[in-house]
């Protein structure tokens, strides 16, 4: 394999990128960016919501889409935190049981109609041109009840529930209740313009994407209905017309989190899409950023581009000394759940480390152990954080393994987490979830988190990759954890935790 040599002074312009999407676009995201198979699935409307880890690259792809989508001419809506506010919602919007509304019903009637709603007003954008009849009637429709330009969208789609609420829960006779009700479900006020919208649409494709959900997520009964209401809707409006697409993207922990959308599975699952990554494709996504940045130095592009991914990155950090070729990259990407954020951060904590002490290229193996310090503390209360809803005080579970073995048999495994069970070891915030798991379920969940990996039994277990056959949840869809006898830490933990070599 051939060597590619850069100069230490691509130091000073080597950019691996920011953690957030939102920032990277500006950067040179789009020419850095891997587009798999998941873009592509999305991008062609054969999937419309989008599932994945924090981190793991949901908020790239949708920032690709839209600008891609605005290059070709087309109308892109973002909606964004700025848009929604789970805290607002919870203190405006009454309780459910306070007349038993059906709030999931009444979320997804509400969404149906700030969708359509700001479809007809993209449309109607001055400088768009409207068949003359279809854009008179969206024109005047637009002009009439929506002429106040200062109201904001969550006060759009809160002022439609807020409609829904005084209906259903006002002193209004039980028959005109009903009719009132049907008129509002079924968006009467505006069903009669969805034709002409429909011939607007002929000539424009419009794609709304509803990105960071999890922003601010309070798992409240707003935020959950919310969320299952925006998805019921998104079905609906999705098959207005082929040039209209609605996409959508969750965390899967808070996916997982809402009743209504487990129950309704089967209704939704062709549309789903969970991003998933490989060793293979978190190369390619450092290569391309390395080859983004020697190129915006002056290095010759066609050397770059002949350089296969390994080559990229052998060329900034250097192989583990009497290692495999590949050793340095295998060290890294061992210490992340294979999220792009992780991998990005972590490089990019090297990189800080390395310009203070001035080294040539490529980096030392060494230079990796003081960047991965705090690298491990940072990621380590991210996932706690993570998942400080489903599972709070997570951190404190974490905190029971510091200074131990890293390297567990299923028996001293179960006995700890018996331990934590029972209270014996104590932990602070995990009274609503931990008294109630039994071990087996203690070590599932710090499966699921990321915590744990495992070696398998069978087939399922890996062979000769010298990391002696322990998985993640991140590398294996379904694994039979109540087989598996030996356990470890993730690497990513450990130098936070301080765990011995056992």
């Amino acid at each position: 394999m051939a060597r590619l040599i850069l100069s230490s002074k691509i130091l000073d312009g080597l950019d691996f990128g920011a953690p957030s999407a939102e920032r990277d676009i500006g950067r040179g995201l789009e020419k850095c960016f891997v587009e798999s198979a998941t873009y592509n699935r999305v991008h062609s409307g054969a999937k419309t919501v989008l599932l994945g880890n924090r981190g793991s690259g949901k908020s790239a792809i949708f920032q690709v889409l839209a600008k891609r989508e605005r290059t070709a001419g087309n109308r892109v809506i973002e909606l964004s935190p700025e848009d929604y506010s789970y805290e607002l919602l919870s203190s405006t919007m009454a309780a459910e049981n306070a007349g038993a509304w059906a709030k999931h019903g009444a979320y997804a009637a509400a969404w149906k109609y700030l969708l359509y709603v700001l479809v007809m007003k993209e449309v109607a954008r001055k400088g768009m041109r409207l068949a003359k009849g279809a854009g008179a009637d969206i024109n005047a429709y637009l002009r009439k009840n929506h002429a106040n330009v200062q109201m904001g969208r969550i006060s759009l789609l809160i002022s439609y529930l807020k409609r829904l609420e005084n209906i259903k829960l006002g002193p209004i006779e039980a028959g005109a209740k009903t009719r009132e009700l049907d008129r509002l479900y079924n968006l009467e006020e505006i069903h009669s313009l969805l034709p002409a919208l429909q011939k607007v649409l002929d000539r424009q494709r419009v794609t709304i994407v509803v990105d960071e959900l999890d922003r601010g997520w309070d798992s409240s009964e707003d935020a959950k209905a919310f969320v299952a209401g925006l998805f019921q809707a998104c079905v609906s409006v999705n098959n207005l017309h082929p040039n209209l697409t609605v996409c959508v993207s969750l965390r899967r922990e808070l996916y997982d989190d809402i009743p209504a959308l487990y129950e309704d599975a089967q209704k939704y699952r062709d549309l789903l899409e969970t991003i998933r990554w490989s060793e293979d494709s978190l190369l390619e996504l450092i290569a391309k950023r390395i080859r983004y940045s020697a190129r915006e130095m002056g290095y010759d592009a066609q050397v770059l581009d002949r350089a296969d991914d390994l080559t990229c990155w052998n060329a900034v950090f250097a192989p583990v000394p009497g290692g495999p070729v590949d050793g340095s990259f295998r060290y890294v990407a061992d210490r992340t759940l294979y999220r792009p954020r992780e991998i990005i951060e972590f490089c990019t904590t090297v990189l800080e480390v390395a310009r203070d002490r001035a080294p040539a290229l490529p980096l030392p193996f060494e230079m990796l152990r003081p960047a991965e310090r705090g690298y491990s503390e940072e990621r380590t209360k991210d996932i706690a954080a993570e998942y400080r809803f489903q599972y709070p005080g997570l951190l404190g579970v974490f905190e029971v393994f510091r200074g131990r073995d890293h390297t567990f048999d299923r028996e001293d495994l179960q006995l700890l987490c018996l331990e934590l069970v029972l209270g014996d070891v104590p932990t602070n915030g995990t009274s609503s979830w931990l008294p109630a798991r039994d071990p087996d379920g203690l070590i599932e969940v710090l499966w699921q988190t990321g915590f744990l990996t495992a070696r398998p039994v069978g087939d399922a277990a890996p062979a000769g990759d010298g990391r002696e056959g322990f998985i993640g949840v991140h590398q294996v869809q379904h694994l039979n954890l109540a087989a598996v006898q030996r356990f470890q830490v993730h690497p990513m933990f450990r130098a936070y935790l301080g765990m011995r070599i056992g």
